[in-house]
């Protein structure tokens, strides 16, 4: 064992922390992972997308965060996909029919938020009514201008969205980009937004950080935790991952050169699916440059659960989600412990305290529904903080 004095401690380089170039921005902590002094003062000369409304007091923000095992590239493509969302999230929006069997409106509960705003994204359907097929999908209308190694911006009829490359995706269902320009005096409206920032971590998998600022309803940000929140986000994303799993498969097999071979993109709601591919191709050639050299390969194909694993995945990064694990965890001990202690209150004071049939009743109907929540909130706490497995067929 070498031993230094302190003075030499402080100077050697294995005492050292590495310091990156960091700023946090709308509550998200950025950091650059480079160490030389030539990137010391990169956050200076180029800052991080910044977005308004996300510090905007008259607003109230929902963020989340979760990671995946799915490339980057596959990633944004499916946050810039519209259509999918009648198809790929069956089942977990209702659809109100109407007397014409070939015409549907769109019609969400006030506290599927998460629902609504995805749902936004398919435009004037949501406002009225025009032709659907049986599962809800229809026409959308999308353009993409100003599309170069910065991104694109893809104005629409009742919003906007746009891609700043290489991360972030953002936009709004129900106002344009020249509204938001226009600073206070359009802030009032209402208005809903969507921002994505997409991480690739490695060949394969990535992490999703979501924000969805709002100035609508902000006093129910005061009674509904974040954590129920994040349920339903989590249960609209788990219905997309083994579809995307297929994809990216699909993809690899023929070579993302020739990705428009894996699938069809025919209509104007894939133009922004369509302008990141060529994005992604033209200048990335269809890979991430990874700060380390590794394969550009995917890794071995993991089973259902693991695809759609919560916990790891989000929960125990989430402050809001893992307190509530852990206090539902605390109450189904408690739940059965009174039931227990119902049950053995019962045959100690069944001679002496209760007497009556109707007594001995109420306490063993008491001891069934302690054990009985107890179950119900179990499985609750394995659907929504672990593992819930979605399937298309039987929606």
């Amino acid at each position: 064992m070498e031993f230094l004095d302190e003075w030499q401690v402080h100077k050697n380089s294995k005492a050292c922390v590495a310091s990156y170039p960091s700023v946090v921005q709308n509550s998200i902590l950025w950091f650059y992972p480079r160490t030389e002094p030539e990137h010391s003062d990169v956050l200076r000369r180029k800052r991080p997308p910044y977005f308004p409304d996300l510090d905007d007091p008259s607003f109230v923000t929902v963020y989340g965060v979760r990671d995946f095992l799915l490339g980057y590239d596959v990633l944004v493509e499916n946050l810039m996909d519209p259509a999918h969302v009648p198809y790929a999230h069956k089942g977990l929006m209702r659809i109100r029919k109407k007397e014409d069997p070939g015409r549907y409106v769109p019609h969400l509960l006030w506290h599927d938020q998460i629902l609504f705003l995805q749902f936004c994204t398919t435009n004037d359907h949501l406002l009225s009514t025009v032709e659907f097929d049986k599962e809800g999908g229809g026409p959308i209308k999308m353009m993409i201008e100003e599309a170069n190694i910065e991104g694109f911006r893809s104005p629409q009829e009742r919003g906007y969205f746009k891609f700043v490359a290489p991360c972030t995706f953002y936009g709004s269902p129900l106002r344009t980009e020249t509204e938001d320009d226009e600073g206070k005096k359009k802030k009032k409206q209402p208005t809903v937004m969507l921002v994505f920032l997409c991480i690739p971590v490695a060949p394969g998998r990535s992490r999703l950080v979501w924000a969805f600022p709002r100035n609508v309803g902000v006093w129910l940000d005061k009674i509904i935790p974040r954590w129920y929140y994040h349920i339903g986000q989590n249960s609209i994303l788990d219905s997309d991952i083994y579809l995307l799993h297929i994809e990216e498969r699909n993809f690899a097999a023929v070579g993302l050169d020739n990705w428009e071979k894996a699938c069809y993109v025919p209509t104007s709601s894939d133009n922004m699916i369509i302008s990141f591919r060529n994005w992604f191709r033209k200048y990335c050639k269809h890979q991430v440059g990874w700060a380390t050299p590794m394969v550009n390969q995917l890794p071995p194909t993991p089973t259902k659960d693991q695809l759609m694993e919560r916990y790891w995945s989000h929960v125990m990064q989430c402050t809001s989600c893992s307190a509530a694990l852990k206090w539902m965890r605390s109450l189904e001990v408690a739940l059965q412990v009174a039931s227990v202690a119902v049950v053995g209150f019962l045959a100690v004071a069944k001679e002496t305290l209760v007497t009556s049939v109707v007594q001995r009743a109420a306490v063993v109907a008491a001891a069934v529904l302690c054990f009985a929540a107890s179950r119900w909130l179990a499985n609750f706490i394995e659907k929504n903080f672990y593992f819930q497995d979605y399937v298309h067929a039987h929606k």
